[in-house]
């Protein structure tokens, strides 16, 4: 079975819609906007701003959690954990056209949200992170396997304290992209390291003879 492709080996996940310029501009492709600290129509022009850079660099922006905005403004994509798909509607998201990622951190979860037919399904988190409170621990590279063979043809995104070392791991284990927030938004030089995860990448998928 053919897995479906998402549009990009990396994934970086940023807060605000500057990052979309700065990281687009350096060539990725897949980008989470995950804004927690804004409402209303801040909130609304935060992710317009962001949909806009993205449709003129050629990005597949992917909005967390606010799915009626998501809507409203015309994303790809929308990115779910556990407790949203409680009340989301997700047959309104599909009449949009609108993609579905889901957060996944257990079998339980896996089975729920591979049974909404996902356009992905994220495990994380991977190794520890310091970035969010978690209820599960760090899932280990070896469940990125596991997942891998449970979710069939649904594409995996492995996500939590991943780093660039780390990310070629991910890749081998058999997780076709690979999702980070410090490792791009806390670097010293967040475009270069964008293209050094790129070549990263590249190199994890077709390696050297």
């Amino acid at each position: 079975m053919m897995t479906r492709r998402l549009p990009q080996e990396i994934y970086p996940v940023v807060d605000r819609a500057f990052w979309i310029d700065r990281l687009g501009g350096a060539g990725a492709r897949f980008i989470q906007l995950r804004v927690k600290d804004m409402n209303g129509d801040a909130l609304r022009e935060e992710i317009a701003t962001a949909l806009a850079s993205a449709r003129r660099l050629g990005v597949t922006l992917v909005v967390n959690d606010f799915w009626r905005i998501a809507i409203e403004t015309g994303a790809d994509y929308v990115h779910l954990g556990q407790e949203d798909l409680d009340t989301a509607d997700l047959g309104t998201l599909r009449a949009a056209g609108v993609r579905l990622g889901v957060s996944t951190h257990s079998h339980e979860e896996l089975s729920r949200a591979l049974a909404l037919r996902p356009d992905y399904v994220a495990l994380g988190p991977v190794w520890p992170t310091r970035l969010k409170k978690m209820a599960f621990g760090p899932q280990g590279v070896e469940r990125i396997g596991e997942w891998r063979k449970l979710a069939g043809d649904v594409p995996l995104v492995a996500i939590g304290g991943v780093t660039l070392a780390r990310m070629p791991e991910c890749l081998a284990a058999g997780a076709d992209s690979v999702a980070a927030v410090s490792d791009f938004v806390l670097a010293d030089d967040p475009e270069g390291q964008v293209q050094a995860w790129l070549q990263a990448a590249k190199k994890a998928q077709f390696p050297s003879p």
